[in-house]
């Protein structure tokens, strides 16, 4: 029987509602984590492109808070931080 190769758990936490963008931000602000944050959509091919590699990043630092938010799935997290372009990445000391 071949063994399966487990993928590592991603560090990458999906933000899907501004309730869930609030608790996290304010976590990091509280905890004064660095916080990074990778704005994307399915329909953007450099936002995909960009996942493998926000994936390593957020292994290579584990004390900062990495996030993923879909612009089309959570549309007022996108409005409320002013995204206006795919992709977008923002990397804060927390946001209150």
């Amino acid at each position: 029987m071949e063994s399966q190769e487990q993928q590592p758990k991603s560090r990458v936490i999906k933000v899907q509602s501004v309730e869930s963008w609030d608790f996290y931000s304010t976590q990091a602000t509280n905890q004064a984590c660095p916080i990074v944050v990778h704005f994307t959509a399915l329909w953007c091919m450099p936002s995909v492109a960009m996942n493998p590699i926000f994936e390593e990043l957020a292994s290579a630092y584990p004390d900062a808070l990495f996030l993923t938010v879909d612009v089309d799935e959570a549309k007022e997290v996108a409005a409320k931080m002013e995204v206006k372009a795919m992709p977008t990445f923002r990397a804060d000391e927390g946001w209150c």
